[in-house]
C-alpha cells in the first residue's frame, strides 16, 4: 500500500469518525434540551407549591402565647 492510500484511508476514517461525533453530539444537545426542559418544568412546580404553602401559613391563626407549652 502506498503512502497516498495510507493517508487516503486514514483521512477516510477520520471522516467516519467526525460523522460520528457529529450525530452523538447532536444528541447530546437533544437530551440536554430536554433535561433543561424538565429542569425548568419542576422549578416552576416548586415555586407553585412555595406559593400555596405560604398561602396556607398565612390562613394559619396567630396564636397569643397563652394556650403553648412552655419549654
Amino acid at each position: 500500500m502506498s503512502r497516498f492510500e495510507e493517508l487516503a484511508e486514514r483521512v477516510e476514517r477520520l471522516l467516519v469518525r467526525h460523522e460520528e461525533m457529529q450525530r452523538r453530539c447532536a444528541e447530546l444537545e437533544r437530551q440536554l434540551a430536554e433535561v433543561t426542559q424538565e429542569r425548568d418544568g419542576l422549578h416552576a412546580r416548586l415555586v407553585a407549591a412555595r406559593q400555596r404553602v405560604d398561602a396556607l401559613l398565612e390562613r394559619l391563626p396567630v396564636g397569643d402565647g397563652s394556650s403553648g407549652s412552655s419549654a
